[in-house]
């Protein structure tokens, strides 16, 4: 799955950036899921939105959009967590579990014991974010998140294609590996 997040892009700049996105990650099976913005989402038709909390309420974009249409949430509070599972959200994405250097408002990091907190409150997955690295990866899906979500370590890397595979090899049932 790619998240399409550029918080200074306007609606016209994502769309664009989307539409050149879209066909790569339809031909190579992942799914394109556009920040904050559905509007954008649907005008590029990607697979769904990632919502926040300043943005609409998870049960009106339910309501506006298929059932096949995703939807996820950031939260680290389990309660807001069991709210936006209830309204319809598909995933949440949670953290910051460790220090991150891309997002300065990430608050203080939940660590493991926050990732399996949420994992224990509610049904649908878990994607841990913030800070991730392949080598703390196999103790978050140990404590049950379903996926991590990572810039820094990728767009860091001096090797992006090699870090990409380190982070694969957790997941041997993705796409990318068959």
């Amino acid at each position: 799955m790619i998240q399409l997040r550029d918080k200074a892009a306007n609606a016209n700049e994502l769309l664009n950036l989307a539409s050149r996105i879209l066909p790569l990650t339809r031909s190579s099976g992942a799914l394109l899921i556009i920040n904050d913005r559905l509007d954008v989402a649907i005008a590029a038709q990607a697979d769904g939105v990632h919502l926040g909390p300043d943005d609409p309420q998870v049960a009106d974009v339910r309501s506006t959009v298929s059932d096949a249409f995703i939807i996820g949430y950031s939260t680290d509070d389990p309660i807001l967590a069991k709210e936006a599972e209830s309204q319809g959200a598909n995933y949440i994405g949670c953290g910051a579990v460790y220090k991150t250097l891309n997002k300065f408002d990430a608050g203080k990091p939940i660590g493991i014991n926050g990732i399996k907190q949420m994992v224990n409150a509610i049904t649908i997955p878990v994607v841990a974010i913030g800070g991730i690295r392949p080598q703390n990866t196999a103790e978050l899906l140990d404590v049950g998140a379903s996926g991590v979500a990572v810039i820094e370590a990728i767009m860091n890397s001096p090797r992006p294609g090699l870090t990409t595979e380190q982070f694969l090899r957790y997941f041997p049932n993705s796409q990318a590996n068959n």
